[in-house]
């Protein structure tokens, strides 16, 4: 019973956790991880090469300590003071030794700092390639991310039927369209065109004549002889019958 609930646990916390497991966070996260140990990388480095320096300066002064006393060794016994050089001698021996393990501890502190700066260049290479794996990912789940809305709202689209009254709302528009232009077309065919070219026509003689009228009491036109005016009176007469 108790591994039945042990294991129940355990899947409902591996379930809580894969639910709440966003892929594209957690590489952005994974990035900046590995972002933040460039500067702690460096300062460790920095550390090494510090204690590269120290020693290569330890390492000067003991060579000129060396040098200093062998001079005086070669001085004292130049002189003739052979305590002296014996002195000198002992102190040149703790420096020749002091010196040994300086040297020896330089080479072990340039071969580490050598090795740190291999290790931080291949640590740069995997940290760039694996920037650039995740950088390629989280581009790939926000497109799948995209596609997967455009899907979803291509889905509504139809399971909503705008497919349908789309086609149908376009199918009445074209209908009401026709019927109305086919109305358009036997509301001109009934109306009378000869009738309305004639009313024109006469409106237009109508206006001549009056123009004419005006013309003859202002004094700037003269009256046509008789002979000329019953004639074509006879022929206005004959129009405005017909008109009738």
């Amino acid at each position: 019973m108790w591994q039945r609930f042990k294991r129940a646990m355990r899947s409902f916390a591996g379930f809580f956790v894969s639910s709440i497991e966003d892929p594209e966070l957690i590489l952005e996260q994974n990035v900046r991880d590995l972002n933040d140990q460039v500067p702690k990388m460096n300062e460790s480095i920095a550390m090494v090469r510090a204690n590269v320096t120290l020693l290569e300066k330890e390492n000067a002064k003991y060579q000129q300590d060396v040098r200093e006393l062998t001079a005086k060794v070669k001085a004292a016994i130049q002189a003739g003071r052979d305590d002296l050089a014996g002195q000198y001698a002992s102190k040149l021996q703790m420096e020749k030794q002091a010196l040994e393990r300086n040297e020896q501890q330089l080479q072990m502190a340039r071969a580490a700092y050598e090795k740190a700066m291999n290790v931080k260049k291949l640590f740069m290479r995997e940290k760039e390639r694996k920037t650039q794996e995740a950088m390629n990912a989280i581009r790939d789940a926000r497109r799948a991310k995209w596609q997967s809305k455009v899907a979803d709202a291509m889905e509504s689209f139809q399971v909503a039927g705008i497919d349908a009254t789309h086609d149908e709302m376009l199918r009445k528009v074209q209908e009401n369209a026709a019927v109305n232009e086919a109305r358009m077309q036997m509301a001109l065919e009934s109306v009378d065109h000869q009738s309305l070219a004639i009313e024109e026509e006469a409106e237009k003689l109508q206006a001549n004549e009056l123009v004419k009228q005006f013309k003859m009491e202002m004094g700037l036109d003269s009256p046509a002889p008789v002979s000329d005016v019953g004639a074509p009176a006879e022929k206005t007469i004959g129009k405005k019958v017909e008109v009738k």
